[in-house]
């Protein structure tokens, strides 16, 4: 993953037993150091592109295939604002099934909750619309020309089961907005910009700081 080489650098003491001495410091990636996309920006459609994520592919086969490298996976992930990937990116099929199954076990196929379906009356005006969350007992009365219409059951709503809902939601997680390839050199420009550290006790150089050694500054 390229993003961790964007990462400024950390040198933290060293608690290997192996160390030389209690000056002994490591140098590791500062994971602490993060940006995001500023929050004004992930409104303005005119810098991304939706983007529909093919079954079974991962961020870096969306990376390869919408900005050519593999190795800009993180801008993916950065710019369509996704922190959890674990629980914000869509499950492949076959582990979609593995992960239904265990979450409900044996009530995988009941009813869930209850969706409207689609209204109208004998002039196609719109009644009521469909996917609307509803209770099990729903029924609508509404006046169609020249006389009252109630419906009820299942003319008037349908069940999803545990199974469809979850494919649902996977499904939803599989639109994600890209930003441009055009504005792609000035978001890495920015965002290196960013990871500079500024002058501190810290700081040993624009990529660098340095923490607290205990085994000095502690009695």
């Amino acid at each position: 993953m390229g993003y961790f080489r964007e990462l400024p650098d950390l040198e933290y003491q060293s608690f290997l037993k192996d160390k030389n001495s209690s000056l002994d410091y490591i140098k590791t990636k500062n994971i602490f150091r993060r940006s995001k996309l500023r929050d004004d920006l992930q409104n303005v459609f005119t810098l991304f592109n939706k983007y529909q994520i093919p079954d079974g592919w991962r961020p870096d086969n969306v990376a390869e295939d919408y900005y050519g490298s593999d190795e800009l996976d993180w801008v993916v992930i950065t710019t369509s604002n996704i922190i959890n990937i674990r629980d914000e990116w869509p499950l492949p099929n076959n582990q979609l099934w593995n992960y239904v199954d265990n979450k409900y076990g044996t009530k995988i196929n009941d009813t869930k909750y209850y969706v409207t379906k689609e209204i109208k009356d004998l002039d196609g005006h719109l009644i009521l619309p469909a996917g609307k969350r509803v209770d099990s007992d729903f029924s609508i009365t509404y006046w169609d020309r020249d006389h009252y219409t109630t419906k009820s059951g299942s003319n008037v709503k349908k069940g999803v089961s545990y199974w469809q809902h979850e494919v649902d939601l996977n499904d939803e997680k599989r639109n994600i907005y890209l930003l441009k390839p055009e504005y792609l050199q000035q978001f890495l420009n920015d965002f290196r910009d960013i990871m500079v550290y500024g002058r501190s006790s810290q700081y040993v150089d624009d990529n660098t700081i340095k923490t607290e050694n205990t085994n000095i500054t502690m009695p």
